[in-house]
């Protein structure tokens, strides 16, 4: 065996021996996620404890409603819910949202995200409308402010005009005991 052959052995192990060492490390930080119990399905916001995104959206044109404004928010606990008619999610979620809609203590506004005005009219008025102001964005900007990933999203915000909470998804019976009603009711309980 001559020198250049020994000398290259550790080498050509080292390379055989390097996609099966990347590979245990990469299962391993798999594991350590799905073993620490976290909720990998949730996706933290940037804006929980800042001030709501400034917003001035006009109502939805055929409603009686108001837009969607910020300085609204001031004085109350204000549930923020991103919807559009052609979002499927959004019809599912609709029943719940018409439920939180009996509750007088917190306002429940609308961002109607990329939609056409007559399908919001006609999918409120299929499913019932469970807004007290609904602000239309057409081209998604104020979304974009918002941090919104897709739609359904739901926001809790605080009578400071703070966001208290984001909810990414459909809201369902089970997320809302178990997630909304605890966020809103500390919103309720916090001074304003």
């Amino acid at each position: 065996m001559s020198l250049e052959t020994e000398a290259s052995a550790p080498r050509r192990r080292l390379f055989v021996l390097l996609p099966l060492l990347v590979f245990l490390g990469l299962a391993g930080l798999f594991l350590s996620q799905l073993l620490s119990g976290r909720d990998v399905s949730e996706i933290p916001s940037a804006l929980i404890g800042l001030p709501a995104p400034q917003t001035n959206l006009p109502p939805l044109e055929g409603t009686s409603l108001p837009g969607l404004e910020s300085k609204d928010f001031a004085g109350k606990v204000t549930l923020v819910n991103v919807f559009a008619s052609w979002c499927a999610p959004c019809r599912e979620e609709h029943p719940v949202l018409l439920g939180l809609s009996q509750d007088k203590r917190f306002r429940l506004a609308a961002l109607n995200y990329k939609d056409q005005p007559e399908n919001a009219r006609r999918f409120l008025g299929d499913l019932g409308n469970p807004y007290q102001a609904i602000g239309v964005d057409p081209a998604g900007r104020a979304a974009i402010d918002w941090g919104v990933y897709g739609v359904p999203e739901t926001f809790v915000i605080g009578k400071d005009g703070k966001i208290a909470y984001k909810h990414v998804g459909p809201l369902t019976p089970d997320s809302v005991r178990a997630l909304l009603w605890p966020q809103i009711e500390k919103a309720l309980a916090a001074p304003g």
